[in-house]
């Protein structure tokens, strides 16, 4: 079997893993749905290729992902350099997105953090500072969730370590949610 073959069979095995949670998926969806309709914000927030998942669905949401829509409130935490930069500088990196929440994060808006790990430092603290402010969390990771499973007021974890794996399925959980959201009625 070709190293090609072999990733292909691991993503399929993962799929099949994760379908137990395709009920929590389009739980959390219908959650962050049901948030933009009252007119709360979406946060998101990962480091490295996570961060890039934060980015795809704030894009998505703001922009549109098929259809035309108005746009819908949603704000990537690790985007603003100039915030970043001061906030890591002032307060160390592990605060750059705890300190968005406390200063924009609204009760009932919905913080979705990526995280392969569930380890990362910066995302658990900024759910804790959501909880302080009411920011509902939702937690993407892989292998067992990390310290941040506890943290989260929901959680969907890849039963995978290996984190393409993990971040592929991530792909697939932000599009599904997109899907849910792009079938409502925004007349």
């Amino acid at each position: 079997m070709s190293l090609v073959q072999k990733d292909f069979q691991a993503l399929k095995d993962c799929i099949h893993a994760l379908e137990p949670q395709l009920g929590q998926i389009e739980h959390t969806g219908e959650l962050i749905l049901q948030r933009l309709i009252e007119g709360k914000t979406i946060f998101a927030c990962g480091n490295g290729g996570s961060a890039t998942d934060s980015m795809h669905l704030c894009e998505e949401l703001v922009g549109r992902y098929r259809d035309n829509r108005r746009p819908l409130p949603a704000v990537s935490l690790n985007t603003d350099t100039s915030v970043l930069t001061c906030i890591g500088n002032d307060y160390g990196f592990d605060a750059i997105f705890s300190r968005q929440i406390e200063a924009l994060g609204k009760q009932d808006d919905v913080l979705v953090g990526f995280s392969t790990s569930g380890n990362s430092e910066n995302i658990a603290l900024a759910f804790e500072a959501a909880k302080k402010n009411g920011v509902t969390t939702l937690l993407l990771s892989g292998k067992d969730g990390g310290k941040i499973k506890s943290i989260a007021d929901y959680s969907v974890i890849i039963p995978s370590s290996n984190t393409a794996r993990i971040q592929e399925l991530h792909t697939f959980i932000l599009h599904a949610w997109l899907e849910l959201v792009e079938n409502h009625d925004w007349s």
